[in-house]
């Protein structure tokens, strides 16, 4: 089953509705984080994308990444609640909620103008280069799963 189209207008702006949603005492329903970590996690995909603030990985990280992680990353099945992180996406200092709310509705409508040709055999940060499939996997099951997390 095909995950929704996070590059067409009307799923981007139906993740954007449910980022709405969300308060800055919003409860999680699972999981350690508070809601503008949460936020803030998610923007770490982004900034692997848009920034150089996190270092890539090389060498015999980055083959465990692609053979091991890519396929978990990329593909259609749901994260299990409470599954591990890589170390980047670990957020345990507090943030700003409408700070890291905005930059994760930047970001999304962001991807959503540039388009899935764009997106085509782009190169990851982690995980080599991916097809457009592969980055809306990404990108749609990551925002679902933690929506889901806090009740979104």
């Amino acid at each position: 089953m095909a995950l929704p189209n996070i590059f067409s207008k009307e799923v981007a702006d139906e993740i954007i509705s449910r980022i709405n949603t969300l308060t800055p005492n919003t409860p999680a329903v699972w999981g350690k984080m508070n809601v503008a970590q949460m936020l803030a996690h998610c923007n770490v995909t982004y900034e692997m994308l848009y920034t150089d603030k996190h270092k890539k990985p090389s060498g015999f990280l980055k083959f465990i990444l692609k053979i091991i992680i890519k396929p978990i990353v990329t593909n259609e099945k749901p994260y299990k609640k409470s599954s591990q992180t890589a170390p980047a996406f670990i957020i345990t200092d507090d943030r700003i909620f409408n700070d890291e709310k905005a930059r994760l509705i930047e970001h999304i409508n962001r991807v959503q103008a540039e388009g899935v040709a764009a997106f085509e055999g782009r190169e990851s940060h982690s995980f080599g280069k991916l097809n457009s499939i592969g980055w809306n996997n990404m990108f749609y099951k990551h925002l679902n799963h933690h929506l889901s997390q806090f009740g979104a």
